[in-house]
Formats: structure tokens, sequence, C-alpha cells
């Protein structure tokens, strides 16, 4: 029956603060609508990183003294065993010349030999951050005859990809910060046109637990509802994004992170976040007011 009390109360206070209970879930959904922002700026960007990372390929030349098919082909086993490398895919002396040929004028390339060319691996990597020391292992392997590989590139990414990620990181955690201490100034302030009635109610004899429960009600349902909007608001401010602004800029020439593949993080995370800034922010916001 007290129960039931105290948890009617933490209701009645949302309708009755009704501008300060709107003031806070307005602050807990512009708060995670930033964050959420910028966390799903910073996958996109990561991702950008790691299309372009797969595209910056190694070959591998086989000897010419295996120029046999069959025993150039035998070379892969060994490439693959490799650490770092993801895959290798071979390529017949007569499959590059017409991959060259494709590139230039027929008429030029008269008289050339498929025999021109050597067999080879076009291979993937799994981390490029290591290229220069699986090139070296991949040199090591008897019949491979040399390896290109485009080391300033993956030097390049490597840089890009770790700006990205710290940036990304100090600007979650600056903003994790301000947001935490933005919804607990809004929740005291809230608090604050209340200090009366909990003095009151500790002169009468009110535990601090009597007295703080109905805040956490307040907060939980607060937080509950400012996560859940800022979800949906997140949800159609990265498909309008995605969908118009970065669609119509460049085609298909940028593929971005589905939201159906990150939308049940996005929801735990935001969900979970604002749940902890309302209970604690309603904790803190009348620690002051209890010592009586």
């Amino acid at each position: 029956m007290r129960l039931g009390y105290l948890i009617r109360e933490g209701f009645r206070s949302i309708t009755t603060h009704g501008f300060m209970s709107f003031a806070t879930v307005a602050i807990i959904v512009a708060c995670l609508i930033i964050m959420g922002s910028v966390s799903l700026l910073s996958l996109n960007i990561n991702a950008l990183i790691k299309d372009l990372e797969d595209q910056n390929e190694i070959v591998v030349f086989v000897d010419e003294s295996l120029s046999d098919e069959a025993m150039a082909r035998d070379l892969q086993r060994n490439i693959e065993a490799v650490d770092n490398v993801a895959s290798a895919q071979f390529v017949s002396r007569g499959e590059a010349m017409d991959s060259f040929m494709s590139k230039y004028d027929a008429s030029l390339m008269e008289g050339i030999d498929e025999d021109v060319f050597r067999h080879r691996f076009i291979v993937h990597l799994t981390d490029i951050a290591y290229m220069s020391q699986t090139k070296t292992e991949l040199e090591a392997i008897r019949g491979v005859a040399k390896v290109n590989a485009h080391l300033d590139y993956a030097k390049s990414f490597v840089t890009i990809r770790n700006v990205v990620s710290i940036v990304s990181l100090v600007l979650i955690v600056m903003l994790v910060f301000v947001s935490f201490f933005i919804m607990s100034n809004t929740i005291k302030l809230a608090t604050f046109g209340r200090r009366e009635e909990i003095a009151i109610m500790k002169m009468v004899g009110a535990t601090n637990g009597f007295i703080r429960l109905p805040f956490v009600i307040e907060g939980l349902v607060l937080g509950m509802l400012g996560g859940g909007i800022a979800f949906l608001a997140e949800w159609g401010l990265y498909n309008l994004v995605t969908g118009r602004v970065i669609g119509s800029m460049t085609g298909t020439l940028l593929n971005v992170v589905p939201f159906r593949d990150v939308a049940l993080p996005v929801f735990i995370v935001f969900m979970a976040t604002g749940i902890l800034v309302g209970v604690f922010g309603g904790l803190n916001a009348i620690r002051n007011y209890l010592k009586v």
C-alpha cells in the first residue's frame, strides 16, 4: 500500500511540475541525439575507411621458374598461411593479359604474348597497419619473385583511422560529461521548487528512503521517456541525412551503415543512459534537501 502510494506520487509529480518535466525530457533528448549523431558519424567514417582499406591490395608476382599454372597455384596455401592475409586470389598469365588489354587500345598491343606477364596473386589483408611486415613475409616465400604494396597509402589510411577514432572518442566522452552536468542541473532546478515539501516531510518523521522513492520513480519515467523519444528522433534524423543529403551528393560512391544494423545497440544505450541520468540526477538533486 505504501509502495503504491510512493509510485503514484512519483507519477503525480511529473504532471504537477509539467514544465520542468518537459524541460528535463527535452534536455535528455537533445543530449542523447548529439551523442548519438557523433557516434554514428564516427561509425560511418570508420566503415568508409575500412572500405578504402579493402581496396588497397597487395600484388604478389610468381617467380618465372614456376611457369606451369598448377605449380604457381600451389603457392596459394603458403600465401594464405601468412599472418594478416585475409584472402589470396590467383590470376593467371592469360587473365592478367586480358585485364591489361581491356584498359588500352588493342591495336597498340599487337604482338604482345601472355608470356610477357607473370602469374600473380591479388592479396587482401586483415589489417593494413601491418602491411610492411606482411610484405616482408610474403617476399620470403619460396617461388615469390616480387611483391607490390602501396605502403604510403596504407600509412595514410591508418593515420586517418587513428585520428578519427581518437577525435570521436574525445568528443563522445566530453559530450557524456556535459550531458550529465546539464541534465543533473535541470533536475535540480525542477526539485528546487519542492524543497519546502521535502523539509516538511523530514520534520514529520519521513525517512530518507520514503522521500527519495517518488523522485527515483519520476527520474526513471522521465529518463525512459527521454531515451525513447531520442531514439525515434535519431532514427528519423539518420534516415533523413543518409537517404536524402548523402544520397543526392554522392550517389552510390558512398555506402552508409543502415540504421537497422545499429538500431538495437542505439536503443539500449539511449534507454540505459536516460534511465541512469534520470534516477541518479533525481537522487543527487534532493541530496542537499534531506539534510534537515
